[in-house]
C-alpha cells in the first residue's frame, strides 16, 4: 500500500506539470500507469481515470483563474458539448466495451494518431500552419465537443484533452485553448465520475473506480497541475507539443503490440 501511494502521487505530478501547459489533464497518459502498474482492472480503470481529473483539476484552473487566463465563452460551449457526450461514452464503456482487449485497442487507436499528428503539425514548416485564430461556429464547436465527449467518456479522458489538439490545428493559441479545456475536462469529469457510480449500482463487475488510487493520484496531479500552469509562459511550446506527441504515439504503439499479439 505505501509503494502505491508514493508511486501514484509521483505519477500524477510529473504527468500533470508536463501535461498542464498545453490543456491536458494528464489522465491520459495515466491510464496506462492504472493498466500495467497498478493492475486496475477494466472497466474500473475508466472511472478511476476521471476520479483523478475532479482531484487533480483545481490546481491548474486556479493557477489560470488567477493569471485571468480563464475567460471568455470558448470554455462555456466546450462544456455545454462534453456533458452529454461523456454520460453516453460511460455507458457504452460499461455495457459494449468491458473487455481488456477491446480496450488496449482503443487505447491504441486514440493515441497513435493524437501523437503523430500533434508531432506533425508541431514539425510541418511555418507556412503550412494557420496564421490566424479560426474558432470553429459555435454549433460545430458544440458538435464537436459532443463526439470528443462520447470518446472522452469511453477513455477517461473527460474530453478536453482531445479537443485541445482540434483547437490548436485551427489556430487557437494555447494560453486561450488550455484553460478552456482544462475546464471541460474538469466538469465532464464530475458527471462522468457519478455516471460510473450511478452505472455501478446496476451493472456486473469492476466497474466503480478504485478511491483510493484515483484520489493518491489526484493529489499529485492537483499539486503538478499547479506547477505546469505556471511554467506556462515560460516553457517553450514547440518542445511541449512534440514531447506530447512522442509519449502519445509510443504508448499508443505499446498498446497496439499487445493487443494484437
Amino acid at each position: 500500500m505505501e509503494w502505491t501511494v508514493w508511486a501514484g502521487l509521483a505519477a500524477g505530478l510529473l504527468i500533470s506539470v508536463v501535461t498542464a501547459p498545453v490543456g491536458v489533464s494528464g489522465a491520459v497518459f495515466l491510464l496506462p500507469v492504472h493498466l500495467s502498474v497498478f493492475g486496475v482492472p477494466s472497466p474500473a480503470i475508466t472511472p478511476t481515470n476521471l476520479l483523478f481529473n475532479v482531484v487533480a483539476g483545481p490546481g491548474a484552473l486556479w493557477r489560470y483563474r488567477r493569471d485571468g487566463a480563464l475567460r471568455g465563452g470558448l470554455a462555456r460551449r466546450l462544456v455545454a458539448g462534453t456533458l452529454p457526450g461523456v454520460i453516453l461514452g460511460a455507458t457504452i464503456r460499461v455495457f459494449a466495451l468491458p473487455g481488456p482487449g477491446i480496450f488496449r485497442l482503443l487505447i491504441a487507436a486514440l493515441l497513435l494518431p493524437l501523437g503523430l499528428w500533434l508531432c506533425a503539425r508541431t514539425l510541418a514548416p511555418a507556412r503550412h500552419r494557420p496564421t490566424a485564430a479560426a474558432e470553429p461556429s459555435p454549433a460545430a464547436l458544440t458538435a464537436l465537443a459532443l463526439a470528443v465527449g462520447i470518446v472522452g467518456g469511453i477513455y477517461g479522458i473527460g474530453g478536453g484533452s482531445l479537443l485541445g489538439p482540434v483547437l490548436a490545428a485551427r489556430g487557437l493559441p494555447l494560453t486561450r485553448i488550455a484553460p478552456a479545456a482544462l475546464a471541460a475536462t474538469f466538469a465532464t469529469s464530475l458527471i462522468g465520475s457519478a455516471t460510473y457510480a450511478l452505472l455501478s449500482l446496476a451493472a456486473s463487475g469492476d466497474v466503480a473506480p478504485d478511491w483510493w488510487l484515483g484520489l493518491t493520484c489526484g493529489l499529485g496531479g492537483l499539486v503538478g497541475g499547479y506547477l505546469g500552469a505556471r511554467l506556462q509562459p515560460r516553457l517553450p511550446e514547440t518542445a511541449l507539443r512534440l514531447l506530447l506527441g512522442a509519449l502519445a504515439t509510443a504508448i499508443g504503439a505499446l498498446y497496439a503490440l499487445q493487443a494484437l499479439t
